[in-house]
């Protein structure tokens, strides 16, 4: 970036805005203030607009109004694309979908209508928030209590469905005169070289119909954050690239369709995401990655991706070492392609590492489809390259009927596509509370390598499939092992396998 960012950049747009070398001169800008400075309870609407060059879709009219009588709003729609895979000749197709996004307090009131026509039926995701619209013809109406990211399907169709995005009030909005803000006000936004470098200390703001389609940079910073309403876009090399730095914050931003990982994490430390969603369509399309990093934590994030959403592993590339402590929680998940959460693949052979203390909780999966059987699983641990997997807690999982793949997967593998090595093992998962519903998953697979290439001390309480509480005490054939209840398997090298209800787990603890 040629601006000195010493100093304060604010950038303004009205229509596409370019920042290149002269850009020292930048006219003053305002900031989007969303919210409100007093105490005023009233309901309160605020859409954005998407700029006209950005690309739209046209399945969808999207009308909001503050509950139950605010005067109705049009939302301009966005065009997020996604990809499915031929699994006979592993060639991708994208689709196009579409998006809305604004803020509210109090209740919201949306009038969705499918243009297509030939409405039979409509759902609102996830199936767990329990909202039932009203459907009247192509129309359907429903009411938001508070802000959450949904999707609305019409006629069970994938793709052709409406992502509906939906944040509190901003309260707090950067302002545009502050000299640690690089502020990008509504409109296009490019830098030169296509790479926003963020210094330590300093925010990037991205105002509500901002977009942006650098990759921003933390490179060796602390205390930095990227925050905002607006959208990262088509991104060369991803969206965010995070290196060697601690105490980050990425917070709000839409990413859509970046030509890389939407968010890379990589031999940093206490870095916190938050309410961040992400889409994508192109190769290699990962959500959030995770490599050598210890304190990351996903929190409120909605991920509906090419290939895995969320990734955690050790060594890969340039980065070395351990991955420890990092949490996922309050997210929900959407993967095309590949796991909604994968754990454990690249590591170091030659000086082997760990991945331990990961949280797992309060996860809604809406979709999961891939072909090949090392590559499945909504929940997927599976250590490679001399990887040692330890102390997973995976709690109030909820897990839709998926297109295809497994409900769970945990094997030690040595997949040569990847790996130089056999992972060392995993040792300390515990599984509460997780529920599947639906009749396309293949059997779970729990796989250890050999003898000493192990699953050991793994716990499953209160696992439900289809209404099924699972347990080593419920009623079967003798003979028969617990999995076979559910038609999951588990191999000889699987060792100190529990399935409890809660009663059990509650008096085992007390004992």
């Amino acid at each position: 970036m040629n601006t000195p960012l010493s100093r304060r950049t604010a950038l303004q747009a009205v229509g596409a805005t370019t920042l290149a070398a002269g850009l020292a001169g930048g006219l003053p800008a305002t900031p989007a203030q969303a919210g409100d400075h007093g105490h005023n309870p009233r309901p309160k609407l605020v859409t954005y607009p998407r700029p006209a060059t950005m690309p739209t879709n046209t399945s969808f009219k999207v009308r909001a109004r503050t509950a139950p009588d605010g005067e109705w709003q049009t939302l301009d729609i966005w065009r997020p694309q996604l990809e499915e895979i031929n699994a006979t000749t592993g060639s991708g197709k994208v689709y196009n979908s579409s998006m809305v996004y604004f803020d509210f307090r109090g209740s919201v009131e949306l009038e969705v209508t499918y243009l297509k026509g030939g409405t039979t039926k409509a759902r609102v995701r996830p199936d767990a928030l329990g909202i039932t619209p009203e459907l009247l013809g192509d129309t359907l109406r429903f009411t938001l209590d508070e802000p959450r990211d949904i999707v609305v399907q019409i006629n069970d169709e994938i793709f052709d469905c409406l992502h509906v995005i939906t944040n509190p009030l901003e309260k707090h909005a950067p302002s545009a005169d502050d000299p640690d803000v690089i502020y990008f006000g509504p409109g296009v936004h490019t830098v030169t070289g296509n790479v926003l470098t963020v210094p330590s200390g300093k925010t990037v703001y991205l105002a509500g119909g901002a977009v942006l389609t650098a990759q921003v940079y933390f490179k060796d910073v602390e205390r930095a954050r990227l925050t905002g309403r607006g959208v990262l876009y088509n991104n060369p090399g991803g969206a965010i690239l995070c290196e060697g730095s601690k105490n980050i914050r990425v917070e709000d931003v839409i990413i859509l369709n970046p030509a890389g990982y939407a968010g890379t994490f990589a031999e940093s430390k206490h870095v916190r995401i938050t309410k961040a969603r992400a889409f994508s369509s192109k190769g290699n399309g990962d959500g959030f990655d995770v490599f050598s990093s210890t304190g990351i934590t996903f929190d409120g994030c909605f991920m509906r991706n090419s290939d895995d959403c969320i990734a955690i592993y050790c060594h890969r590339w340039d980065y070395y070492g351990d991955t420890r402590d990092i949490t996922v929680k309050n997210c929900t998940l959407w993967a095309d392609v590949a796991h909604p959460i994968n754990v454990g693949t690249h590591g170091n052979s030659d000086a082997p590492e760990t991945i331990e203390n990961l949280v797992i909780k309060n996860i809604d999966v809406l979709d999961h489809r891939e072909p090949q059987m090392n590559y499945q699983g909504c929940i997927a641990l599976n250590p490679g390259d001399s990887n040692l997997i330890k102390n997973v807690r995976i709690e109030d999982v909820r897990i839709e009927d998926f297109r295809w793949g497994q409900v769970i997967y945990m094997k030690v593998m040595y997949n040569t596509k990847y790996n130089t090595s056999v992972g060392r093992g995993i040792d300390g998962v515990y599984v509460k509370n997780l529920t599947y519903t639906g009749t396309r998953a293949n059997p779970s697979l729990l796989l250890g390598y050999d003898a000493d290439h192990a699953i050991k001390n793994v716990t499953f309480e209160n696992l439900v499939i289809n209404g099924l509480v699972v347990a080593d005490s419920m009623k079967k054939p003798t003979w028969y092992y617990t999995t076979d209840s559910v038609q999951w398997f588990s191999n000889e090298h699987v060792t100190n396998l529990k399935f409890l209800t809660t009663a059990e787990a509650e008096a085992a603890a007390a004992s």
